[in-house]
């Protein structure tokens, strides 16, 4: 017991974290609450230090987990995209509510604040999917899901107070519901098929099965409705209608958070879901199959959708949900090639989606958020570096050389074909080739086209 909570120290370093931007959101002094972001980013960047002490060399070897070097890089490089996504949010909270106090037009309310509660979500989100790492039952698991999940509900609901934020947090809340439901019902027919939580003993339950020619029904049928459960938080086809409106309806910085942190803890997960049945002879034929025509699904709706759109956010939402579909292409390759490739990838695309999430963040018209397309062209008149930022972000997203998405793609495509998955490899290019439109057209609009009458009077 004592050697599970060492591992646990980076996520208590965050609880903490949590606590203390939960009262300091709460404070008479405006300085104090102007810095809870710092506050935020203090924390997590303590929780980025402690990890390497944590993961010694010895401890892993003593570690009874399924995957037990999984939280060493997942918990160092989730924190540390977490602090650019608590960047990116600088200022987003409160921001006309604190102007006006500071000029002397309202006076301070504790009830009428949310800073300090937004960044303590943020915290909370981000130390569920440290949790995922750790996890060693289906009931530790689901746990940690729903602490990625809930805060994000709030989160969506509070970061524009507008109603097609208040639309976006209910439809994400009750589909969210619907996805959960369903996970747990596969989960109780894998404790019905097994007889047991643990993961290391289901792992030896499906192993006799697999010895006395294949996995039970319920073992099956149980592993696809938590597979499909995970496709929500993924944003994968057949759950990933919701995605669009949600984020469009949400602020920028929050849609930054929603595609990569819930995303990062789907492919834990399922990471983990594959790993009871194991690598050695390839996956299962159901649950190969099963992921192949979300993949294939996922890529394809995704880019084709986003080639339909006029709003920036809803756009990127629509990436976002294509690049699930490449991630899945290393779920089932398997490892090592395969995890290691969806590993790295999961990190640049966090890193590149939120530095393009960041770059709209920083524009407003009228004092609103910017969201159409219109609203970009000619960025760079106004503002160079965000123009050349968000190219940049959208150029890595699309996968051009060199720049990091490119080589994460790369790795992805490698370990398909190192695993015989050449067709899916090939639907992945076509489909990264549908993606060059919408993305070449972000790009184009920000560094090349001229201002309209909408964008003058952009800001950044």
């Amino acid at each position: 017991m004592a050697d599970r909570l060492w591992f646990l120290i980076p996520e208590f370093i965050l609880l903490a974290g949590a606590v203390v931007c939960a009262i300091g959101g709460l404070s008479n002094v405006a300085a104090i609450r102007r810095r809870v972001g710092f506050i935020a980013c203090g924390f997590l960047a303590a929780a980025c230090i402690a990890v390497p002490f944590v993961y010694s060399p010895e401890r892993v070897a003593s570690a009874d987990s399924l995957l037990p070097n999984l939280g060493k890089y997942v918990k160092f490089f989730v924190a540390l995209i977490g602090i650019l996504l608590v960047m990116s949010a600088g200022g987003l909270m409160d921001r006309k509510y604190e102007h006006a106090i500071a000029k002397g037009k309202a006076s301070f309310n504790a009830l009428r604040t949310s800073g300090g509660e937004f960044h303590a979500l943020m915290l909370l989100s981000i130390t569920g999917v440290m949790l995922i790492c750790e996890a060693r039952d289906l009931i530790w698991l689901f746990l940690a899901l729903e602490l990625v999940s809930l805060p994000t509900y709030v989160m969506v609901a509070i970061s524009r107070w507008s109603k097609v934020a208040q639309e976006a947090a209910m439809k994400y809340f009750f589909l969210g519901a619907v996805s959960a439901a369903l996970m747990l019902y596969g989960f109780a027919l894998l404790y019905a098929a097994t007889g047991t939580f643990v993961f290391t003993e289901m792992a030896d339950v499906f192993a006799a099965q697999h010895a006395q020619g294949g996995i039970t029904v319920f073992a099956q049928v149980g592993l696809l409705l938590a597979i499909f459960g995970l496709c929500y938080k993924i944003a994968a086809a057949p759950m990933h209608l919701y995605a669009p409106d949600v984020y469009q309806g949400a602020s920028a910085a929050v849609t930054a958070f929603l595609a990569f942190v819930p995303k990062t803890a789907g492919v834990l997960a399922i990471i983990l879901l594959c790993t009871l049945v194991g690598w050695e002879d390839g996956l299962p034929s159901f649950i190969e199959t099963a992921l192949w025509v979300v993949a294939v699904l996922t890529m394809l709706l995704g880019n084709i959708g986003a080639l339909l759109q006029t709003s920036t956010q809803r756009m990127l939402g629509y990436s976002s949900i294509a690049h699930s579909g490449y991630m899945l292409i290393g779920v089932i390759a398997g490892p090592p090639l395969g995890i290691v490739a969806v590993l790295v990838y999961l990190v640049i695309y966090g890193a590149t989606n939120t530095s393009a999430f960041a770059t709209l963040a920083s524009l407003s018209r009228d004092g609103e958020p910017v969201d159409t397309l219109e609203d970009i062209s000619g960025l760079h008149k106004r503002s160079p570096l965000a123009a050349t930022s968000f190219a940049v972000s959208c150029g890595s997203l699309l996968g051009i050389p060199p720049l990091f998405g490119f080589w994460g793609k790369l790795l992805l495509f490698a370990a398909g074909i190192a695993a015989g998955q050449l067709a899916l490899v090939l639907v992945a290019a076509v489909a990264s080739a549908i993606s060059a439109w919408y993305y070449l057209r972000l790009i184009g609009l920000s560094l090349l086209s001229p201002t309209t009458p909408r964008s003058e009077s952009v800001r950044v």
